[in-house]
């Protein structure tokens, strides 16, 4: 019996066998179903809470819309009822809350208060300049941020480990406009050192998808771009910079050593590694910021994109258009927490259902 029962069982985390099988069973091991629908789960009560806030949310900061519309329009209590009722909110909450989850559901939004245009279309309109500003800066701040607090950490408490630390805390506390309106006044508004375009994402005259046009929309975006890369690098090279200090102390650190590898073979195949784990997380949760970041740039450089268009819907308040610019920031910022969490999973194999 004891043989019998040696031979038909396998151990958790033995081997199943060379190459792929081998591979899948290790990735099933770390996404196991439950963790599978645990994570989609709270993703799915994220979304949930995030539509039902969504609707009242900006209803609290202004409930009489249409006085912000009616502004020169309406003269009499009459006119603004005939706006009310021309809007839908003359009827009860509850009602308007049930046509707001059927928009939901059905991916359709209604139409702009501001712009009196279909908000899908006005969204898919502004959606490339955002993606143009956020995806660029991002990238950049990773690369940029995680090289630098790893050569930080790695040259831990000589000059450069702490001017850059200065800098980085410098830049870390500095608003994302107020950075972005010295850059304006200096490098585009000034008569002297302005050479770069006072705002917009393409000059009067160009034709967009033209080799000229492209070249134009680069040189459009490099002051803003450098807005976004510069303040959210500092805060990557200070949460590498800290990671890596964490590590540098581990055993596996000083048997690379052993093996005769030379301190940049250690660093990439052994430091590096592990010390990225807590940016996966960042990364995911940063993007939040980024987009938060993005408004207000928008806003200073006049780039014709979702930050500004939230801006825009933020005066009166455009609710549908409000209602699903938020809705789709939100489910944004939800699905790559839930990528971040199964890309942890795949670099740290500790991590179990």
């Amino acid at each position: 019996m004891t043989s019998q029962t040696i031979s038909t069982t396998t151990p958790v985390d033995g081997p199943v066998g060379p190459g792929i099988p081998h591979r899948r069973a290790r990735l099933a091991g770390r996404f196991s179903r439950r963790f599978v629908l645990t994570q989609f789960a709270g993703s799915a009560f994220a979304l949930m809470f995030v539509i039902v806030v969504n609707f009242f949310l900006f209803r609290v900061i202004n409930p009489h819309p249409e006085r912000t519309l009616g502004r020169g329009k309406a003269r009499t209590a009459e006119d603004l009822e005939e706006i009310r009722h021309r809007l839908g909110l003359d009827e009860s909450m509850w009602v308007q809350f049930g046509k707001y989850l059927k928009q939901v559901f059905t991916g359709d939004f209604g139409v702009s208060f501001q712009y009196s245009k279909p908000v899908p279309e006005l969204i898919g309109e502004r959606v490339w300049p955002t993606l143009l500003l956020v995806l660029p800066a991002t990238v950049l701040s990773i690369w940029l941020g995680s090289r630098l607090g790893s050569r930080q950490a790695w040259k831990h408490g000589g000059r450069f480990d702490r001017s850059t630390s200065v800098f980085a805390t410098v830049m870390y506390s500095m608003p994302e406009w107020w950075l972005g309106l010295l850059l304006f006044m200096v490098f585009a508004a000034n008569p002297v050192f302005g050479v770069f375009p006072i705002g917009g994402l393409h000059s009067p005259g160009v034709a967009p998808m033209s080799v000229e046009g492209v070249a134009d929309t680069i040189w459009h975006l490099v002051l803003p771009t450098t807005t976004l890369t510069v303040t959210y690098l500092a805060e990557y090279s200070m949460i590498m910079r800290s990671s890596m200090l964490d590590v540098m102390g581990e055993d596996y650190l000083l048997t690379g050593r052993a093996k005769g590898l030379s301190d940049r073979q250690v660093l990439r195949r052994h430091a590096l590694p592990n010390a990225r784990l807590p940016l996966t997380t960042l990364i995911a949760l940063n993007l939040a910021f980024t987009v938060g970041g993005a408004i207000t740039i928008e806003t200073v450089f006049s780039i014709p994109g979702l930050g500004l268009l939230t801006s825009e819907a933020m005066r009166i308040p455009d609710l549908p258009l409000l209602q699903a610019l938020f809705l789709v920031f939100s489910a944004a910022v939800v699905v790559a927490n839930m990528v971040a969490n199964f890309i942890y999973a795949l670099q740290d194999p500790r991590v179990k259902a």
